[in-house]
């Protein structure tokens, strides 16, 4: 038989990953609520929207799932799920080059950004702005995406990015600092003021 109800605040991620692990399954549905959104920031940040970022979001929990055993309780539930979001990803990334190398001739220019909203405004504006920049990051490499991913968007620390990914924080921020440097020209058409 099972632990008492499973309220989603009240009860600590080692409680619930406990319970879990002693076949409650309402205490892992209560971790899945907890840290998806964060999941699907970080899946969507890397791969963009779409059935691709679902499937992965889903994975990450099926993987964790899986392998709860092994949760030590090192690092924050939420950054161990994101190391595995982030490697799911970075593998997705491996798989949709080596597709598009197959299909796409080298030669064969990427899309150029979305053109700025010349008399957008309010909402429009803002969606193709968020758009614009989707699409930038879309074009980083997958180790400057990722660092952009989970600093900028995710809101991780330098040290919370460096565990993450497994590298020195002295590497996330040079990673950084390069990620920046190629999506300034790429968005500097949705700069406040549009101007060039």
């Amino acid at each position: 038989m099972t632990a008492g109800p499973v309220s989603n605040d009240s009860v600590s991620d080692a409680e619930l990953v406990g319970r879990a692990l002693r076949g409650d399954d309402r205490a892992f549905r209560v971790l899945v609520e907890r840290y998806e959104s964060a999941v699907a920031s970080t899946v969507i940040g890397m791969l963009g929207p779409g059935d691709e970022a679902d499937d992965v979001g889903q994975e990450t929990f099926i993987r964790f799932y899986r392998s709860m055993k092994k949760y030590r309780g090192d690092a924050s539930l939420k950054t161990y799920l994101t190391r595995i979001a982030i490697n799911l990803s970075l593998n997705a990334l491996k798989r949709r080059r080596g597709l598009m190398e197959r299909f796409v001739s080298r030669d064969q220019a990427t899309a150029p950004p979305p053109e700025p909203a010349l008399n957008g405004v309010g909402a429009v504006e803002s969606r193709e702005t968020k758009e614009a920049v989707q699409h930038a990051i879309q074009q980083l490499n997958s180790k400057h995406r990722a660092v952009i991913v989970l600093r900028m968007i995710d809101g991780y620390s330098t040290k919370e990015t460096a565990e993450i990914l497994g590298v020195p924080s002295g590497t996330v921020l040079s990673r950084l600092a390069r990620a920046m440097d190629a999506l300034k020209p790429m968005l500097r058409p949705y700069a406040s003021g549009h101007e060039t």
